[in-house]
């Protein structure tokens, strides 16, 4: 079964090399959109290409290049879409070719043809880029293997029912997520008059969530950091999370032009921050050592990398084989899970609620209406002191000796 491509691994394809080194022409097919093919030349250069047959003949499409400038993965993903209704019409897709962007969804489009411009029109467009990847991968992976070729028009209430309660059976969360992408999608085809209403309206989530409280204590705490010992950047990354309970995206692709002030102060921009706000962390002592002990392989642009090429990925292995040494469930925490203990840690230890809600680029709690307009005070020094102060607290704990350091942490006025 050919893998489903992704936008990311669009981006970064490169040409292969065969058994004499030498860059070759290759061709990488989509698993979500029959037909659809990467072409990687050996310069590097990428396009789309359509692979059909008519009339009993192979044939092959160009659509344009792939990449920055290039046709998007959703845009080319509609063509082929609305190349195979041709073909299903007994017309050849290259003697009427279709617009690859299309400005619109037609009544009679199939579920596949929809969904490319959902995501190349909404979603990509107007949510996070993580929102995003993550609706695209709930339609690859659910919705199409299920109601490729059906006619938006005609799906029923009852088939999402179906189709969402069968997700949740294995994957309630799953299920939940779906149901939400579903929603926004026959919403949107709504509001552009393809449908004249949602089928998904009334449908209720599978799965009742509970917002999670799981904090670890300090012996769990103690172990984990213990287990980071030799784990290369996945280890160090993991113990950043501790001391600054920043979210594992952030920390997993921080590059070096973020810190500042000589690795004493890291700089989110808005577009790396899950609410698009940008975010000053001031770095404790403990934090710049983990930094300062990374290499930079070969001038890499991420602080935690394998390969000197791109930031570390894959988190779920490594959670587990860290857990295991340390002697945790790995399904009794998550990596978020770092952040609720690095909050409540720091409360524990006299901070005041708004300084730990701004630590943590909240926007939320005290800092929400009027206070979020006119409350314009940074906090950056009562900051720098919390996270110090927890980052001590930690230390302390990993090695059972008092630390040294007094740090007062002022009180609120």
């Amino acid at each position: 079964m050919s893998k489903v491509l992704t936008a990311r691994a669009v981006m970064v394809a490169k040409p292969k090399r065969n058994a004499a080194g030498e860059r070759v022409r290759s061709e990488i097919p989509d698993g979500a959109c029959p037909g659809l093919y990467l072409l990687i030349e050996p310069t590097g250069t990428r396009s789309w290409a359509h692979r059909y047959r008519y009339r009993g003949v192979s044939k092959k499409r160009t659509l344009g290049n792939a990449g920055e400038g290039g046709l998007s993965l959703a845009a080319a993903r509609h063509a082929v879409a609305a190349a195979r209704h041709r073909l299903g019409r007994g017309a050849d897709p290259a003697t009427a070719p279709h617009p690859v962007a299309p400005t619109g969804v037609v009544s009679n489009d199939s579920v596949e043809a929809a969904v490319a411009s959902f995501l190349e029109l909404h979603a990509y467009r107007k949510t996070r880029l993580n929102s995003a990847k993550s609706t695209e991968y709930s339609f690859n992976r659910f919705v199409l293997p299920a109601w490729r070729g059906r006619k938006v028009a005609d799906i029923a209430r009852r088939e999402i029912i179906d189709l969402v309660e069968s997700v949740a059976a294995d994957t309630p969360y799953a299920g939940n997520r779906l149901l939400a992408a579903l929603s926004k999608f026959f919403s949107w085809l709504v509001a552009r008059d393809v449908i004249a209403m949602s089928p998904a309206a009334g449908v209720e989530r599978p799965h009742r969530e509970v917002a999670r409280e799981r904090v670890l204590d300090d012996d769990e705490l103690r172990r984990l950091w213990r287990a980071c010992e030799d784990e290369g950047p996945f280890g160090a990354a993991l113990r950043l999370m501790i001391l600054t309970g920043t979210r594992r995206n952030e920390v997993s692709a921080m590059p070096w032009e973020e810190l500042h002030e000589n690795r004493q102060l890291w700089l989110l921009p808005a577009e790396r921050t899950k609410n698009d706000r940008p975010h000053a962390i001031p770095l404790p002592t403990q934090a710049r050592a983990i930094i300062e002990s990374r290499p930079q392989i070969n001038g890499s642009a991420f602080v935690f990398t394998i390969d000197g090429r791109r930031p570390i990925v894959g988190w779920a292995k490594v959670k587990r084989e860290i857990s295991i040494k340390a002697g945790l469930n790995p399904k009794s925490w998550r990596l978020h899970d770092l952040r609720r203990t690095c909050a409540s840690g720091m409360q524990r230890l006299g901070t005041p609620v708004p300084v730990v809600e701004k630590a943590l680029n909240h926007v939320s709690g005290t800092f929400r209406g009027i206070v979020a307009t006119y409350q314009r005070h940074t906090y950056a020094e009562e900051i720098r002191v919390a996270l110090q102060a927890w980052a001590d607290h930690v230390e302390e704990l990993v090695s059972g000796r008092k630390s040294s350091k007094v740090v007062r942490i002022r009180k609120m006025k």
